[in-house]
């Protein structure tokens, strides 16, 4: 790596060769290349809407700038807001808010899992 007092290092080439990627990041290149990041992610919405997930999220920003007011909601306001009950975890009050349903993470796992034998990754 070259040094400068003015700048952060730049890496040298022989630097970005010597980086191997990690497991992750080509489980993440195969599933793009191959469209099954695509598919899984089609998959999802539709699960997410067939299970109420999505009208359940719509619900809470539509309370939410009910109570505060259209003029006073910012975007940022409504991913704070529905992130924590997006992913299920707790809040201020220690109290579990759900998820997504268990089913639909497991058949996303198991068409994750079959992808990942096929690919013999």
């Amino acid at each position: 790596m070259r040094h400068s007092v003015n700048r952060p290092p730049t890496p040298d080439a022989r630097d970005e060769q010597e980086k191997e990627l990690t497991l992750q990041e080509k489980i993440n290149i195969k599933l793009i290349e191959s469209g099954e990041k695509e598919r899984l992610m089609d998959l999802l919405r539709e699960r997410l809407i067939e299970c109420g997930w999505k009208d359940e999220m719509k619900a809470l920003c539509r309370a939410f700038i009910k109570k505060k007011g259209r003029n006073n909601v910012t975007v940022d306001d409504l991913v704070h807001l529905i992130t924590p009950k997006g992913r299920g975890t707790y809040n201020v009050y220690f109290t579990y808010i759900a998820s997504i349903p268990d089913p639909v993470k497991a058949e996303l796992l198991q068409r994750i899992w079959a992808f990942l034998n096929a690919a013999a990754l």
